[in-house]
């Protein structure tokens, strides 16, 4: 080997070393940012921060597919009449994702059963750690999925609007038909 392919091979190994060692700083000032945090409690923050790393890419592949599609983005946004089907149709779907008895086996790899919520809805606990527990949290909260629900229906009405508000006025009129269950249930007890 010549003394030029020796020193840079030794500069390739230095680099390498450096970043190993920069690498394992950073982790170890990620742990303790973590554990002074959560002050011991289970707080998956890599979990999160990957969480919002999708997200964000998510969000940024729907802004890029609607640039180089030529979609039409409504000007000014939705309509208040868009944005309330909306709302109602995000309540009811992260509804179903998060807590229908129908749609638990999808919750099963992340989530334990604990019960009973009200009527037709489970009572489930994130399970596991880490990335599991954090997709747990994402499908027993409908909070914590209302944000992907909204995010997947406002993209809808850009690619899609015919169907998409044909989805938002289906679920939108679950959300009522709930309402109007709750409502007899009530006057039924009150009667009694």
């Amino acid at each position: 080997m010549t003394d030029q392919a020796t020193t840079d091979q030794a500069t390739t190994d230095q680099a390498t070393t450096d970043q190993a060692t920069m690498a394992s700083k950073l982790a170890e000032s990620a742990r303790k940012v973590a554990s002074a945090y959560s002050g011991g409690s289970d707080q998956p923050l890599g979990g999160y921060l990957m969480t919002m790393s999708v997200y964000s890419a998510v969000l940024c592949a729907l802004a890029g597919a609607a640039a180089l599609g030529g979609a039409q983005v409504p000007d000014g946004g939705l309509s208040p009449y868009e944005a309330l089907l909306t709302a109602a149709a995000t309540h009811k779907i992260s509804r179903l994702i998060t807590k229908d008895p129908v749609t638990s086996p999808l919750r099963a790899p992340f989530a334990s059963y604990d019960g009973t919520a009200g009527p037709a809805e489970l009572a489930e606990e994130p399970r596991g750690r880490g990335a599991r527990k954090t997709v747990g949290e994402l499908v027993t909260c409908p909070f914590c999925a209302s944000v992907w629900v909204a995010t997947g229906l406002t993209a809808g009405m850009v690619f899609a609007p015919k169907v998409t508000r044909l989805v938002l006025g289906t679920f939108a009129a679950l959300a009522g038909a709930d309402m109007l269950q709750f409502a007899h249930a009530r006057l039924v007890k009150s009667v009694s």
